[in-house]
């Protein structure tokens, strides 16, 4: 296994981790994703500063980062918004179509075509993804407004996972994280002003679940989700950013006792082999 592929594995079963604490509704959707931001980003700061990893050759690649923070605060924030108007499972779902978003932007503005192993597993995945939620799930969806958000993530997912492959491409992976969390963090502080969020007075265990969003769900998950996306293909990386729904119900059934079904496990394994076809490259 190369090291930007270990690297995914480990980012992405520290994002599994956030839906989890979600669902414990210990604080408010925005105001977390606030926080999550804020930690995250008072920790690298300083350490960017000592290492002078802030220093632009290029004053203008701070427009594209700070696009990139905007929309990586906003996905968060329209999804923890769609969880709480609807349901965990359902915004899940809606948010994971991010990969096909990613190939269609890809072919419609990159010029990039993506392979045929992508759509492929993309459509494995997604089969898998079905039988993972259930098909009553995918029959009950509701076309109101947390259906919309949960679309809205997954678009902005992807917008992100695009945008932030051609910055890296540019940049050192811990400057381009420490821009995109500053514009983030700002982004949402003035999005929970506006909606007049409280700041202060939560439970210990409310800011014990904030600090584990912040060091584990967005400093360490991204700043190695980051560097994978530096090294692999977007599509790759999007796509495989479907298994964080397998680890969060395995987390979700080591700490809050939720049960895993035989229908979750069989749809985990389509949802693997879908990701796994992805990988695939033909002999010359």
């Amino acid at each position: 296994m190369t090291k930007p592929r270990l690297a995914l594995f480990i980012g992405i079963l520290c994002i599994s981790i956030f839906p989890v604490i979600v669902r414990m509704n210990l604080t408010s959707g925005l105001i977390s994703a606030f926080y999550r931001m804020a930690i995250a980003t008072a920790i690298i700061l300083p350490f960017a500063l000592y290492k002078k990893k802030l220093k632009l050759e290029n004053i203008k690649m701070l427009l594209p980062m700070m696009v990139c923070g905007i929309l990586f605060a906003s996905d968060i924030a329209v999804w923890n918004i769609s969880i709480q108007n609807s349901s965990a499972t359902q915004a899940t779902l809606l948010t994971n179509l991010s990969p096909i978003w990613v190939g269609v932007f890809s072919l419609l503005f990159l010029s990039f075509r993506p392979r045929k192993s992508f759509w492929l597993g993309t459509l494995i995945a997604l089969i898998g993804m079905t039988v993972f939620v259930g098909v009553d799930t995918i029959l009950n969806l509701q076309l109101d407004f947390a259906f919309f958000l949960g679309i809205l993530s997954g678009v902005l997912y992807a917008l992100y996972i695009l945008v932030s492959k051609s910055v890296l491409e540019k940049l050192e992976v811990i400057t381009f994280i420490t821009y995109s969390m500053i514009f983030s963090t700002i982004f949402l502080f003035f999005i929970n002003y506006v909606f007049g969020e409280q700041f202060f007075g939560f439970s210990n265990k409310a800011w014990v679940s904030l600090f584990v969003q912040g060091i584990v769900c967005q400093l360490i998950a991204w700043l190695l989700i980051s560097y994978s996306t530096q090294k692999m293909r977007a599509t790759r990386v999007s796509l495989s950013l479907l298994s964080q729904a397998i680890f969060a119900t395995i987390l979700a059934a080591i700490f809050v006792n939720e049960k895993i079904t035989g229908i979750q496990m069989i749809g985990s394994v389509i949802i693997l082999a879908g990701i796994a076809t992805t990988f695939y490259e033909k002999n010359a």
